[in-house]
């Protein structure tokens, strides 16, 4: 068994494989963290490893606390990945970012991918049917949308998402909502639209915290799948091992 590890910039996710069988998924808080494994390897006591990938500001000695139980893998950029990595800087590409692209290439072989993750930052990640990673794009999460409103104005509220109810607001919350809600979805469908244009042969894979609110919005066919980055963190271990 493996326990993958997904530390983001606002929560941390983790989840068990046995294989490639997903058994049980985990969301917790970094204060959390050191408990929260401990009592994952006492339910699941046949974790033979540990497997790391980290955004946020998590200690590594957090996880080598466990390295008695189980064999503890941190994903760096050193690591082997099953694509060409063409993006100009390559040691400043998020760890993430890395591993859903290596997600993508080893569950949809021989196509273009694009994927996007919706989560506190929306990031855009393409990948051709050639195995090269290109890039792609950053861009505010809803989140941060909400907050930054709130922050560099003086009297505008700070607002959680909401579905808007039409898209013409007629009052302060419901603009802001509007203004958020569809600002990104016709970001997210622009996007696509003009990667579709560009290139055929070509599917689109939505995670992230707030794919389930995002995939019955855009107008565009999408492979959603909120888990895809914890399944992208266990392939691209398992790819690792078998490859080393």
């Amino acid at each position: 068994m493996i326990l993958v590890i997904d530390v983001g910039n606002s929560r941390i996710k983790a989840a068990v494989f046995e294989d490639n069988i997903l058994l049980e998924i985990f969301i917790f808080t970094k204060i959390e963290l050191e408990k929260k494994i401990e009592n994952i390897l006492k339910k699941f006591q046949k974790t033979t490893d540990l497997v790391v990938s980290s955004v946020g500001d998590v200690e590594k000695e957090s996880f080598l606390a466990f390295n008695n139980l189980v064999k503890v893998n941190f994903i760096s950029h050193t690591d082997l990945f099953p694509f060409q990595n063409k993006y100009s800087t390559p040691q400043t590409l998020g760890i993430d970012r890395m591993v859903l692209a290596s997600g993508a290439v080893l569950s949809f072989p021989n196509q273009n991918r694009l994927v996007i993750d919706a989560g506190t930052c929306v990031t855009y990640d393409f990948i051709t049917q050639d195995n090269e990673y290109l890039g792609g794009a950053i861009s505010p999460g809803f989140r941060l949308r909400y907050e930054s409103l709130n922050n560099y104005t003086a009297k505008l509220p700070l607002l959680s998402l909401e579905n808007p109810s039409d898209l013409i607001g007629n009052s302060t919350s419901t603009s802001i909502h509007s203004g958020v809600v569809n600002g990104l979805v016709n970001e997210i469908d622009g996007f696509i639209a003009d990667y579709s244009a560009r290139y055929s042969n070509f599917i689109i894979i939505l995670t992230g915290g707030d794919t389930d609110f995002l995939a019955k919005r855009l107008k565009n066919t999408i492979f959603a799948n909120s888990n895809f980055l914890l399944e992208s963190l266990n392939q691209t271990f398992q790819y690792k091992i078998k490859n080393d």
